[in-house]
C-alpha cells in the first residue's frame, strides 16, 4: 500500500525559504495529480500547488504564484515544494497528497500524508 510521507517543516523568519518534500512509499505515481495544501488553525484545508502526470503541468494557489515551485523526481517517487519569500501568513500544516486527476478542493485527493508544520515569524 503507497503511504505519503512529508518532511522538511520548522520555523523561518519572513523571507526565508524552505523545501518540503514527499516521499512515496510502496510505489510511484506515473498518472493523476499530486498536491501540496495547508491548513491553519481554525481554517479550511486550503489548495496551495499540484503538479498534474496526466498532462505535465503545474497549477498554484494566487498567494503563492510567483514564490512556490512544486517539481518531482524523475523516478515519479517524490515531489517537493520550494517555498521561498516565505510570509507570516504561510504558516500552517502542510499536506501531500494523491488524486486521480487534478482538483483544487481537497475533497477529491484520496491519499494524505501527515503533515509537516511550518512557522514563519515577522
Amino acid at each position: 500500500q503507497v503511504q505519503l510521507v512529508e518532511s522538511g517543516g520548522g520555523l523561518v523568519q519572513a523571507g526565508g525559504s524552505l523545501r518540503l518534500s514527499c516521499a512515496a512509499s510502496g510505489g510511484t505515481f506515473s498518472s493523476g495529480a499530486m498536491g501540496w495544501f495547508r491548513q491553519a488553525p481554525g481554517k479550511e484545508r486550503q489548495f496551495v500547488a499540484a503538479f498534474s502526470y496526466t498532462s505535465g503541468s503545474t497549477y498554484y494557489a494566487d498567494s503563492v504564484k510567483g514564490r512556490f515551485t512544486i517539481s518531482r523526481t524523475n523516478a515519479k517517487s517524490a515531489v517537493y515544494l520550494q517555498m521561498n519569500s516565505l510570509k507570516p501568513e504561510d504558516t500552517a500544516v502542510y499536506y501531500c497528497a494523491a488524486a486521480r486527476q487534478f482538483d483544487r478542493s481537497w475533497k477529491n485527493y484520496v491519499l494524505w500524508g501527515q503533515g509537516t508544520q511550518v512557522t514563519v515569524s515577522s
